[in-house]
């Protein structure tokens, strides 16, 4: 390894390495295996998400509505999928290192991540903007604020503000808080992380949960830690409960957690998987999505305590247990399932159809825009067809424009172009000082000696 010293010249630098370490780093790196089975959760994570937010104009049934309103629940599991695929395609497999390749340009990595969903975001937002501005101009809302909800939405700043984390298309406040996450991974998260030892990660998953827990328990302290017995809870503290459920930095912890998670099943040695006791994953994915059960028990906690304290712990294991499942010689039927090609294809769907459903369904069931539109708002029969709506346009968006080559070209191109224009946001880079500035240390270099002399 070479390094450049004061006055220009290079120098050879003996590092003492020990044998085992030495072994590590001359041994071929392990090829990583595609794991298709995290894909195929996607769209069992967003069904739920999207039945919960217009399921009241379905159904009835205060059983139904307070087992399908738990959606704040199910948007944890995005985010520990969002960490754990980062984890495992940003770091090394069988090394406490990440992959020096993929983040040698942390800001081109960050922006890659921002336009892999920010044309559809922006799209979607743009073709539906005449619905939400009119929606505002309706509630009697002033210009002013009306420019202020497009900035927040199109910049994807509404997560940091509690009083206006739902406008427009209120689903987008996850984009938001994931921009933000995305920001401080290729040389915050990812690299630290990586370098952790199994055990050290254990231990960060469990104070990261105990963390979430504490500010989980902080709100319901602050209001109340049951349901009122309804389907919907309304807490008359509205900004603190968007604070608890939208703020980016507990975005952060549960997708650093997802990483973490990633990390310790790739650190997995053959020896250690040969003495493990296995837990089938379909266990651990039954025990997750039966927390929302509490809901119709006398143990009735809000969805925040259930998210941190149960469905998060169990989702995190659900997902490495499938993990550890989908890598081995005889995958069980659970995994083979959600790595089919069927729930892989639905998993495409995810990302249009979160982003969709929102503002479809303003269009049909918003009062203030579908009286006007349609003269009613629509009935509870029509619930499926909303659904077939959303999958059927999401399938659309999906083929006409995620996967259109020229979005694709530019989405490449924007990236490319404002990492060029941000270099330095997310590295040191007082070795690659402009020229100018060059040329004027060089002459104030020259200046001193001579006046030294």
């Amino acid at each position: 390894m070479s390094s450049t010293t004061a006055n220009g010249g290079d120098q050879d630098i003996e590092r003492e390495v020990p044998q085992e370490q030495r072994a590590l780093v001359l041994a071929p790196k392990a090829k990583k295996p595609r794991i298709d089975c995290i894909d195929g959760c996607r769209f069992a994570l967003v069904f739920p998400i999207i039945v919960g937010h217009f399921v009241k104009f379905g159904t009835e049934n205060k059983v139904l509505l307070k087992l399908l309103t738990q959606e704040n629940v199910f948007v944890g599991g995005f985010f520990i999928i969002s960490g754990y695929v980062s984890g495992y395609v940003a770091t090394n497999v069988g090394e406490r290192d990440h992959d020096r390749k993929k983040l040698a340009n942390p800001e081109l990595f960050f922006w890659q991540k921002v336009m892999s969903y920010y044309p559809l975001h922006f799209l979607v937002s743009t073709l539906f903007s005449p619905m939400f501005v009119m929606v505002d101009r309706w509630m009697n809302n002033p210009w002013k604020t009306t420019v202020f909800h497009g900035l927040l939405n199109y910049s994807l700043s509404q997560a940091w503000f509690p009083s206006e984390a739902e406008i427009w298309n209120p689903p987008t406040w996850f984009l938001s808080a994931l921009s933000f996450v995305n920001f401080t991974l290729p040389t915050m998260i990812l690299p630290q992380v990586a370098a952790l030892s199994k055990d050290g990660l254990r231990k960060l998953m469990l104070g990261l949960g105990a963390l979430s827990i504490v500010q989980k328990v902080s709100y319901s302290q602050a209001w109340q830690f049951y349901c009122r017995g309804e389907y919907i809870c309304r807490t008359s503290s509205p900004h603190l409960w968007n604070t608890t459920r939208f703020h980016p930095f507990w975005a952060l912890v549960e997708v650093t957690m997802g990483i973490a998670a990633a990390r310790e099943v790739m650190l997995d040695t053959p020896e250690e998987n040969g003495s493990r006791w296995k837990v089938h994953p379909l266990l651990l994915y039954v025990a997750a999505h039966a927390s929302v059960a509490l809901r119709i028990t006398k143990f009735n906690l809000n969805d925040a305590l259930i998210r941190s304290t149960l469905f998060v712990p169990l989702y995190l294991k659900f997902l490495q247990a499938m993990h550890r499942d989908c890598l081995s010689s005889s995958p069980t039927l659970m995994t083979r399932f959600f790595g089919s090609s069927l729930m892989t294809r639905l998993g495409a769907l995810a990302f249009p159809m979160f982003i969709l459903h929102g503002p479809i369904g303003q269009l049909l069931y918003k009062k203030a825009v579908a009286n006007r539109v349609f003269g009613r708002v629509m009935p509870m029969k029509f619930f499926p067809v909303y659904l077939g709506i959303v999958m059927l346009a999401s399938h659309v968006v999906n083929e006409g424009f995620v996967k259109n080559k020229k979005v694709q070209r530019l989405s490449a191109w924007l990236s490319q172009f404002l990492a060029d224009r941000t270099t330095g946001m997310l590295r040191d880079q007082g070795d690659k000082l402009p020229s100018m500035q060059q040329k004027t240390l060089s002459f104030e270099g020259v200046v001193a000696s001579k006046v030294g002399k």
